[in-house]
């Protein structure tokens, strides 16, 4: 025994405990007697509020035991998870056979980099599309910066790179969306040909109007197993994690049936603070 507190004890087990749930670098500040003893304190100290605010009914408040029965059920999907396989011990004959069924998620598309000028009207879009052809890169810069209605266009960047919306993949392709980018700006880059050259035509979006510019382009191709291995490996330790879990969670509603009362739930109102406008709403 380390303390007695009221009617409850420290144990030496107790505070080597404490001790093994730090990370290695806060349980080097505790090498010292006098920060040992700083921590037996901070542990009297929580065992006395503890109990205090048991005794005070504290842990009967709705909140508080969502937050118990939050900490317990992490403690329950902590010990599911216990024997586990690492990424690195995932076997290779099952990382190899994940790759051979899944391959299409390896292949990396081709990615264009677009850059735009963005009008409010298709008049001036329109306007702007014939200097855009015609223009040097250096004109292109000066062009968004003058007349783009995006907020970036006028970001302190060297003129060839204004406009700038980064890199998208083909249209249809989730993984190379681009929320800057509408879809229909999207196919336009990659109707364009060569890198430098500017869509002969301009596209409407959302209520505004681009000239769109191919700036660059990254080539598509197939990763090598070597390549996709880590993250094979990750998402099979994460899959057997998870499997543990959900067999847990399973298990229990076997032994504890659950009922929904769907008509109680649908009459749940959740409330939306209003925000206030303002006098200028008016």
């Amino acid at each position: 025994m380390l303390a007695r507190v009221g009617g409850h004890t420290i144990t030496l087990g107790d505070f080597e405990a404490s001790l093994e749930h730090m990370d290695q670098f806060d349980r080097m500040r505790y090498q010292a007697p006098e920060r040992r003893r700083e921590l037996l304190g901070e542990m009297i100290d929580v065992m006395l509020l503890a109990d205090e605010a048991r005794e005070k009914g504290y842990d009967k408040d709705p909140v508080t035991q969502q937050e118990m029965r939050e900490i317990l059920r992490d403690a329950m999907l902590k010990k599911a998870r216990e024997g586990a396989p690492t990424p690195a011990g995932i076997p290779a004959e099952e990382a190899h056979a994940y790759y051979d069924a899944h391959r299409a998620d390896f292949h990396e598309p081709e990615r264009r980099r677009l850059s735009a000028v963005v009008l409010p009207t298709d008049a001036a879009a329109n306007a702007a599309l014939d200097a855009a052809r015609k223009g040097t890169p250096a004109q292109w810069g000066e062009l968004v910066r003058a007349k783009s209605i995006d907020p970036y266009a006028k970001a302190s960047v060297p003129l060839e790179m204004a406009g700038d919306f980064g890199f998208v993949s083909p249209p249809g392709d989730a993984r190379g969306a681009n929320t800057r980018v509408p879809e229909e700006v999207r196919a336009g880059v990659f109707a364009v040909d060569k890198v430098g050259d500017v869509l002969p035509r301009v596209v409407a979006a959302g209520g505004k109007y681009y000239v769109v510019k191919l700036s660059g382009r990254t080539d598509g191709h197939d990763r090598t197993f070597e390549e996709a291995e880590r993250q094979i490996r990750v998402k099979l330790a994460q899959d057997a994690i998870r499997a543990r879990e959900e067999a847990l969670l399973a298990d229990l509603r076997k032994q504890f049936p659950v009922k929904i009362d769907e008509a109680a739930l649908a009459q749940v109102v959740v409330a939306v603070p209003t925000v206030d406008a303002g006098p200028d709403a008016r």
